[in-house]
């Protein structure tokens, strides 16, 4: 360790900085061994569970799909309704025991204010669960060397 610096004066103070260089070999020894030691954590237990029929535990709430065009027309289940005919069924299926969950599918295209409108209407009528139906992306292929 320092204690002093290079020139020898005779009014010299020793030198009160850390030496931070041992601090940083020491972390990144931790770290390698972090990083080797960290796969062997995540073995998995193999175990034959058994087979058993019954009914499922929890029943499936049902879903109302609701898509909505490019020009903001409101389709229930692939039939055209109105936004009033809409707020009406949204009513409807907020008063069932078991609420159901909405499906909303829009194109991309469709305007942010149709959305926002038919997400309110939906939770004012206590339709909690919305889900917003997307089509996944297709995978992109690798390039061909020509």
């Amino acid at each position: 360790m320092a204690f002093g610096r290079l020139d020898k004066k005779t009014n010299s103070a020793p030198m009160a900085d850390i030496n931070m260089t041992p601090l940083i070999d020491v972390m990144l020894v931790l770290l390698v061994i972090f990083i080797i030691t960290a796969p062997l954590f995540t073995h998995a237990i193999r175990l034959d569970l058994p087979k058993v029929s019954s009914q499922p535990a929890r029943e499936t709430p049902q879903t109302v799909t609701l898509s909505i065009d490019d020009a903001g027309k409101l389709f229930w289940s692939d039939t055209p309704v109105t936004f009033d005919q809409m707020r009406a069924r949204f009513a409807d299926a907020g008063k069932s025991a078991q609420k159901p969950e909405l499906h909303l599918r829009a194109s991309s295209a469709t305007r942010y204010d149709v959305i926002a409108q038919v997400m309110g209407a939906a939770q004012q009528a206590g339709l909690e669960r919305i889900g917003f139906v997307t089509q996944p992306a297709k995978p992109q292929q690798p390039a061909r060397a020509q």
